[in-house]
C-alpha cells in the first residue's frame, strides 16, 4: 500500500491509520482468525489446547468439530441438523462459500468409500512432475539410491539454485499425504543454501519415483481400532559432515499412519544406544500430543501405548532407574520418557529391526525392502473416480 499522490512531501514520513484489517496485510490473517474464533465461542464451542485451530462443540449427543486454517474451514459431526444450523448462523456474521462435501482441500484430494478415506495429492504430483519437465521419463522403482551419501560439493554448482529450491520446497508439502518420501526429501532440503548437480540429480529421481506412483497416497480404514502405537528409529553418525544421525518416527491409529517425521538430531550421539533413546523422546511427545489431542475430541485411547524399537538397550534404559555412566549426559531425555513410562502413557517394546517401520525414515534402503515397508504403513495406489 502505497500513500497517493499529493498527500505526501518530499522528506515526509506517514503513515495509514486503519479502521479495520485490509486483506493482504501481515496483520488481516490473525485478525480474521481472533473474529471468526469469537463467532464460534459465541455459539458455545470451545478451542481445543492441544491444536488452536481446531474448535469443539460438545452438548449431549451431539458433537462438531471445526478446522480453520486462514479462511479455509472443514465442519464435520454426528448432527446434520445441528451442521446446518451451524453454517446459517456463520453465514448471518461471514460472507461464506458452501463448497459441499469435502472432496478437496489446502492441495489434498479426499476420497471416501465404506472402507475408509484415501488422501492423496495426484495433480500436485502431476504439476511437480511436469514442471520438472520427466512426464516422459522413466520412473524410478525408489526415491532414493541405496548408500547413497551426498556432500556439500557433490557436482558443480548449478546456475538457478531457485531451481532445486522451488521443487524442494513443494516435495516438502508433499510429505503430507507421502511419508514413503519423507527421508529423502529431508535429507536434499539439507543442502539449500549451495545446490550442486549431484543434489539435483538426487531430487530428480524424486520426482521420477512419483512419476510411477502418481495416484498413490494413504489410506484412513473405515473399521481400523482406536489403538495407538508408535515406531521409532535411528541411524548412527549417518552424516559424513556432522556425524550426527538421523532419527525418524512413525504414530499409527490402528493400521493407519497420522503422523510421520525425519529430521537430523541436532546433537552427536556417542552410541547408537543414545541416538536411538533421543529418537524415542521425540515420539513419546508426539504421542503425548496426539493423547492431548484425542481427550479433546473425547475418544478413548487404551494405554500404554506401545513403542516399537529395534534396540534394546533403550528399552531397558527406558525401565531401569539407575543412571550408568554411558548415558548420565541425556539424563533430560531418560527423565521425561521415564516419567512417560511410570505414568503408563507408553510401552517401549523390541522388536526385530527387519520389522521395524520407523527405519523408513532413517536411510535410504533396497528396493524390496523399501516396497515392503511402504506396503505395511498404509501407503497405496488409488484411481481416481470416473467423471460423470
Amino acid at each position: 500500500m502505497k500513500i497517493p499522490p499529493g498527500f505526501q512531501k518530499k522528506g515526509d514520513t506517514r503513515v495509514y491509520k486503519l479502521n479495520k484489517s485490509l486483506y493482504g496485510l501481515k496483520q488481516a490473517s490473525r485478525q480474521w482468525f481472533a473474529k471468526f474464533s469469537s463467532a464460534l465461542l459465541e455459539e458455545g464451542f470451545q478451542q481445543s489446547r492441544a491444536d488452536y485451530s481446531l474448535f469443539l462443540y460438545h452438548k449431549g449427543a451431539i458433537s462438531i468439530y471445526v478446522l480453520v486454517y486462514v479462511d479455509d474451514i472443514i465442519i464435520t459431526g454426528n448432527n446434520d441438523l445441528a451442521i446446518n444450523q451451524l453454517k446459517h448462523k456463520l453465514e448471518a456474521k461471514f460472507s461464506l462459500k458452501n463448497l459441499g462435501r469435502l472432496q478437496y482441500f489446502l492441495g489434498i484430494e479426499v476420497s471416501r468409500s465404506p472402507k475408509g478415506i484415501f488422501l492423496g495429492q495426484r495433480k500436485y504430483i502431476l504439476d511437480i512432475v511436469q514442471d520438472a519437465g520427466f512426464l516422459g521419463a522413466k520412473p524410478a522403482a525408489s526415491p532414493m539410491e541405496q548408500h547413497l551419501k551426498l556432500l556439500p560439493d557433490s557436482g558443480h554448482p548449478i546456475p538457478d539454485p531457485s531451481v532445486y529450491r522451488r521443487l524442494i520446497g513443494r516435495l516438502l508439502y508433499l510429505q503430507v499425504t507421502r511419508p514413503d518420501i519423507t527421508y529423502s526429501v529431508n535429507y536434499l532440503s539439507q543442502f539449500l543454501q549451495h545446490p550442486c548437480s549431484g543434489h539435483l540429480d538426487a531430487a530428480y529421481r524424486v520426482v521420477r519415483y512419483l512419476k510411477g506412483t502418481v495416484s498413490h497416497g494413504i489410506f484412513l480404514s473405515a473399521t481400523s481400532s482406536l489403538s495407538l502405537a508408535g515406531d521409532t528409529d535411528s541411524d548412527w553418525a549417518g552424516c559424513p559432515i556432522t556425524r550426527r544421525s538421523t532419527a525418524g518416527y512413525l504414530t499409527m491409529l490402528g493400521a493407519s499412519p497420522i503422523s510421520w517425521k525425519s529430521k537430523k538430531q541436532p546433537t552427536i550421539s556417542l552410541s547408537s544406544a543414545e541416538a536411538e533413546y533421543r529418537a524415542l523422546a521425540r515420539v513419546t511427545s508426539e504421542l503425548q500430543w496426539i493423547h492431548y489431542l484425542f481427550t479433546d475430541l473425547r475418544v478413548s485411547i487404551p494405554k500404554p501405548i506401545p513403542v516399537y524399537c529395534d534396540n534394546q538397550a533403550v528399552v531397558h534404559i527406558s525401565e531401569n532407574p539407575v543412571f550408568h555412566e554411558r548415558t548420565k549426559h541425556i539424563e533430560i531425555d531418560c527423565y521425561f520418557v521415564r516419567e512417560k513410562v511410570i505414568s503408563g502413557l507408553i510401552k517401549p517394546t523390541h522388536i526385530p529391526s527387519a520389522a521395524q517401520l520407523a527405519d523408513l525414515f532413517t536411510k535410504p534402503l533396497g528396493v524390496d525392502h523399501f516396497r515392503h515397508l511402504v506396503s505395511k504403513l498404509g501407503v497405496r495406489h488409488h484411481l481416481p473416480p470416473a467423471p460423470t
